[in-house]
């Protein structure tokens, strides 16, 4: 009996032993879904219309993901994230059709100096227009007149980040930025055995944020390597941001403004230095209905391509996880520039210097 009695315990230990190490400790899985119907019209040097559902974004891009971390003692925790984004117009894989577009890397987190990780991931100049900005990834905004504003992330990243009262501040490294095919504006291979510089990326940022106003400053640089996007076809042409921002926040208001400076070396087509530069505002109405507008304008140095933007977003709270929005926005190019109002989709350009008006609504849920 004793025998009995002492083998069930150490089978119940060895069991108890076991789980723990085969079940993870605070694992999450999350999500995003965002789908809307657009009209646009100026479609082409035809004039015409077009109806869709975009693959991008509406409010927010749809996404899915796991993220956790393991309590390692004395304050230290490894981190993970993998995150996809997807198309819910097709259920197609976004970000050039990875498995983990979006984000993907392990690190290890300290009380006390920040946490460094390894992976893909944002650069930190979107992650400081992110959390600075109102209207973000909308269908309508800034990542019209920019492309890569949405898609600024990197391969082959060491990256590191930390938080100390209200500064923030994190840098990281691109070893090659993009290995994948890519999405416009970003496209790079990886690394390079016979040109050392080949593709590699940096950035960095610096954020001050309170509970009534913030400020940021971020810097980011690509090198450019054979095929790759934006013009950037040799290692020695550099496309690189410079991004200042700051908000407040006041009885229902949150009001910002940024500005962009770029300076593309690979550039050929129109001018090497442009500004884009925004003021966008949000009102909470009640606490289920909200309402952003922003106005945007890309301006290239002597040159006279251009664009202006205007958006303006109304949002209906259902519950904390789902809202129902509808956005409205047009677009005013000048000079070569063709440029949508949207950027839900590829393709529906209207003709150098023509106007084009979208409207878009739609609904998000989050899990």
């Amino acid at each position: 009996m004793k025998f009995s009695v002492f083998l069930l315990s150490g089978l119940t230990t060895a069991m108890a032993a076991h789980a723990q190490v085969a079940v993870p400790s605070g694992v999450q899985l999350y999500g995003i879904i965002d789908e809307a119907v657009e009209h646009l019209n100026h479609v082409a040097s035809t004039g015409g219309s077009l109806t869709r559902m975009p693959s991008i974004t509406g409010s927010l891009p749809s996404r899915w993901g796991m993220r956790g971390s393991e309590d390692l003692g004395d304050g230290y925790r490894t981190v993970f994230t993998l995150e996809a984004g997807f198309a819910p117009d097709t259920g197609a894989s976004n970000q050039g059709g990875r498995l983990f577009g979006r984000q993907a890397f392990v690190g290890l987190a300290s009380p006390t100096w920040g946490t460094l990780s390894f992976g893909r991931q944002y650069s930190m100049y979107f992650l400081a227009m992110l959390d600075a900005g109102i209207l973000g990834p909308n269908i309508y905004g800034t990542g019209s007149l920019d492309t890569y504003i949405p898609q600024a992330r990197f391969d082959n990243t060491v990256a590191w980040q930390g938080k100390w009262g209200p500064f923030t501040a994190g840098a990281n490294y691109s070893l090659g930025r993009d290995g994948a095919a890519p999405p416009a504006g970003t496209g790079c291979a990886g690394e390079s055995a016979t040109d050392a510089q080949a593709c590699r990326a940096a950035s960095a940022m610096l954020k001050y944020d309170t509970d009534s106003w913030g400020t940021a400053v971020a810097w980011d640089r690509q090198r450019g390597g054979a095929g790759a996007a934006a013009g950037l076809t040799s290692s020695r042409f550099t496309d690189q941001r410079i991004f200042v921002t700051a908000y407040t926040k006041f009885n229902g208001w949150k009001i910002g403004a940024g500005w962009v400076r770029r300076d593309n070396e690979g550039t050929t087509a129109i001018a090497k230095t442009s500004d884009l530069a925004y003021v966008e505002a949000s009102y909470a109405v009640t606490p289920q209905l909200s309402v952003d507008g922003q106005v945007a304008k890309l301006d290239y140095q002597n040159s006279t391509a251009g664009a202006t933007l205007l958006s303006l977003r109304g949002t209906y709270a259902l519950s904390k996880r789902t809202a129902l929005y509808g956005t409205v926005g047009r677009i005013h190019n000048s000079g070569p520039l063709a440029l949508s109002v949207s950027a839900g989709s590829a393709g529906g350009l209207p003709a150098a210097g023509m106007s084009q008006t979208g409207i878009s609504v739609g609904a998000r849920h989050a899990f």
